[in-house]
C-alpha cells in the first residue's frame, strides 16, 4: 500500500527549518502510514547554515527526503533592509512555480512516492496554498512561533477592517486576542510598525492562514492555555488548531570543536550556578553594548558562559561570525583576566547541551520561540533580551502573561540603537539566579508539563493523533 505523502515547505531560515524537521520526524515515528518530502529553499539573504543542517539530517538514515530547490532570480520591490519580512515573503512567493514543478516531478510522477495527502506550509509560505489548490490537495499551516502570536496574526485582518491602517507607536495600550494583558503599542515588534511592507506582509499571511485545513502550532496547551482557548473559541472561520509541541530535537546538535571545552568547563561548576548568555543564530551586539554586558557580568559576581559573536557589517543582513581573537578586541581591558575564575567567553555554543547541564541555572536569551521551549523543557528560567522578529512579544508574554521570565528592561527595543546598561544587566542576572525567585518555581512546573504533554496521554500527544486522523480523512 502506498503511503500518504506530505510535502513540507519551510521558510529558508534555520529557526523555521529545525522544528519543521522535528515535526516531520515525529509524524513518521508516530504513524508509518506517512512519508515526508521537505522542499528546501536557499536563503535569499545568503550565508545560511541550512545546507550543513540538511546534510547532517540526510546522513542520519532518516526516511525524510530532502529536495533542494534552486535559488529563484526575482525582482524585489525594495531593498531588503527596509523590511526583511517583505523581502522574504516576496522571495518565497517567487518560488511557487518551482515548488509545483518539484512536487509534480518528484512526488506525483515518482513510483517510489505515495499518494500526495497535502502540503505543510510555514507561516511565511502562505502563498503556497495556491500550489496546493492547483494540485487539488489541502494545505496545513505549521506555525513555528507561539499560539499567542498566531492569534495576533489572525487578528490583524479583523483590526485592519475596523481601523483601516496599521499600528502606530503612540496608539497606547492595545487589547489583542490571545494575550492576557494589554500591550503597549510602543512595545510592539518593529515588524508590526514597519511602513515598508512588514505590517502588510503579516496582514497578508494572517488572511491566508484561514484558507488552510488546520493550524499546527509548536506549543503545548498547558503553557498557552489562554491563547489556545482564544484561537479555538474567539475567531470566526478559523481552521482546527493542533498544539503538538514542544518539538525539540534532543539528540541532534551541530558538531563543533568548541563544545568539548565548553562542557568540560561546565562539569566543574556547582549545580544551577552558571548563567548562560546566548542570542540565537542572528543575535550579535556592537562594541558599546558588549562592554556593558561584560561589566554587568563582572558586577553581578555570578558564574557565566557567554556565547559572544561578531556582528555582520552594518550594511549587510547576515548571520554573525566568530571573533578570530577570542573577542578580546571588543571586551573591556582586563575583563577576561578579572573573570577567569567565574566565566567563559566562547563563540558558537551547543545551546541544548548547555541548557541540559546541571550547572546552568539561568539563560539570558533573545526569546526566539525555539529557545523558549528549550529553556522550559530543561527548567532554566530566562532573562528576556529580544532582538528581532516577534521576540519582543514573546518576551512580553513570558514576563507579563505567564510569569516565567525576568525582563532586562520592559520597553527595550534592540533596533533603536539604545544600550542596556551594566546596572540593569547585573540586576536581572542576580534576580533570575536567585534560588528563591518565584519564576524559578513556575518554570520547573512548566518543565514537567512540557514533558508530559508529548507522552502518551498528554495534551500534545492527543492533538497529534487528532491531526493524523484529519489529514488521512482529507486525503484526496
Amino acid at each position: 500500500m502506498k503511503k500518504a505523502e506530505l510535502v513540507f515547505i519551510p521558510a529558508p531560515a534555520l529557526g523555521h527549518l529545525v522544528p519543521t524537521v522535528e515535526f516531520a520526524k515525529c509524524l513518521i515515528q508516530r504513524d508509518d502510514r506517512f512519508s515526508v518530502t521537505i522542499l528546501v529553499m536557499e536563503s535569499p539573504l545568503g550565508g545560511s547554515a541550512i545546507p550543513a543542517f540538511t546534510k547532517s539530517i540526510a546522513e542520519s538514515n532518516t526516511p525524510i527526503r530532502f529536495i533542494h530547490l534552486p535559488l529563484v532570480d526575482f525582482s524585489p520591490s525594495q531593498e531588503v533592509h527596509k523590511s526583511v519580512e517583505k523581502f522574504i515573503t516576496e522571495s518565497i512567493d517567487s518560488h511557487k512555480a518551482c515548488v509545483k514543478e518539484a512536487i509534480v516531478k518528484n512526488v506525483l510522477s515518482s513510483s517510489v512516492s505515495g499518494s500526495l495527502a497535502g502540503l505543510v506550509i510555514d507561516m511565511f509560505c502562505s502563498s503556497m496554498v495556491d500550489v496546493g489548490n492547483e494540485l487539488g490537495v489541502p494545505s496545513y499551516l505549521f506555525y513555528t512561533s507561539s499560539a499567542a502570536f498566531l492569534g495576533l496574526m489572525l487578528y490583524l485582518p479583523i483590526r485592519h477592517a475596523q481601523v483601516g491602517r496599521g499600528f502606530e507607536e503612540f496608539d497606547g495600550d492595545l487589547v489583542i486576542p490571545c494575550y492576557v494583558n494589554p500591550i503597549s503599542s510602543s512595545g510592539l515588534p518593529t515588524v508590526l510598525l514597519n511602513k515598508y511592507g512588514g505590517y502588510s506582509s503579516f496582514l497578508y499571511h494572517g488572511r491566508r492562514f484561514k484558507e488552510t485545513k488546520g493550524l499546527i502550532v509548536n506549543t503545548f496547551e498547558e503553557l498557552e492555555s489562554h491563547a489556545v482557548k482564544c484561537l479555538k473559541n474567539d475567531f470566526d472561520n478559523v481552521p482546527p488548531v493542533y498544539t503538538v509541541g514542544p518539538l525539540i530535537d534532543l539528540e541532534g546538535e551541530s558538531d563543533k570543536l568548541d563544545s568539548d571545552e565548553i562542557m568540560k568547563w561546565l562539569d566543574n561548576k556547582p549545580d544551577s550556578s552558571v548563567v548562560f548568555l546566548c542570542f540565537g543564530s542572528m543575535g550579535s551586539f556592537g562594541e558599546e553594548q558588549v562592554k556593558e554586558i561584560a561589566s554587568g557580568l563582572e558586577q553581578s559576581g555570578i558564574r557565566f558562559l557567554w556565547s559572544l559573536r561578531k556582528p555582520p557589517p552594518k550594511d549587510k543582513i547576515a548571520e554573525p561570525n566568530e571573533y578570530t581573537s577570542g573577542a578580546q578586541e571588543v571586551l573591556p581591558k582586563g575583563f577576561l583576566e578579572n573573570t577567569k575564575e567565574i566565566g567563559l567567553v566562547c563563540g558558537w555554543a551547543p545551546q541544548k547541551q548547555v541548557l541540559a547541564h546541571k550547572s546552568v541555572g539561568g539563560f539570558v536569551s533573545h526569546c526566539g520561540w525555539n529557545s523558549i521551549l528549550e529553556s522550559l523543557w530543561f527548567g532554566v528560567p530566562i532573562v528576556t533580551w529580544p532582538m528581532y522578529a516577534e521576540q519582543q512579544l514573546n518576551a512580553f508574554q513570558m514576563v507579563k502573561d505567564l510569569g516565567l521570565a525576568v525582563e532586562v528592561r520592559s520597553d527595550f527595543r534592540n533596533t533603536s540603537g539604545e544600550v542596556v546598561l551594566r546596572d540593569e544587566i547585573a540586576r536581572a542576572i542576580k534576580s533570575v539566579m536567585d534560588g528563591e525567585n518565584e519564576v524559578r518555581r513556575r518554570v520547573k512546573e512548566r518543565s514537567e508539563q512540557s514533558r508530559l504533554a508529548v507522552t502518551e496521554g498528554g495534551s500534545s500527544f492527543a492533538a497529534f493523533g487528532r491531526l493524523i486522523d484529519e489529514i488521512l480523512r482529507n486525503k484526496p
